[in-house]
C-alpha cells in the first residue's frame, strides 16, 4: 500500500514534466503508467527506474519568498 502511495506521487509530478522526456525513457514512462493505470504494483526494478526517470526530470524547485523577495 505504502508502495502504490509513493507510486502515485511519482506519477502526480511527472505528469507535469512528461512533454520534456524524450526518447527510450519517454517509452519507458508510457509502459510504467500503462501498468499504473491498470492499477498495477510496479515491481522492485521498475519502481527504482522509476525514481531514476523522477530524479532525472523532475526539478523540485524552491518557492520565492514573495513578502521579501531578496531575502534567501
Amino acid at each position: 500500500m505504502v508502495q502504490y502511495k509513493e507510486q502515485e506521487k511519482i506519477f502526480e509530478d511527472l505528469r507535469l514534466v512528461e512533454r520534456t522526456i524524450k526518447g527510450k525513457d519517454f517509452e519507458e514512462y508510457k509502459m510504467f503508467k500503462k501498468r499504473h493505470f491498470d492499477d498495477e504494483d510496479l515491481d522492485r526494478i521498475s519502481l527504482s527506474r522509476l525514481k531514476e526517470l523522477y530524479d532525472k526530470y523532475y526539478v523540485n524547485r524552491k518557492k520565492m519568498n514573495y513578502k521579501n523577495p531578496f531575502e534567501n
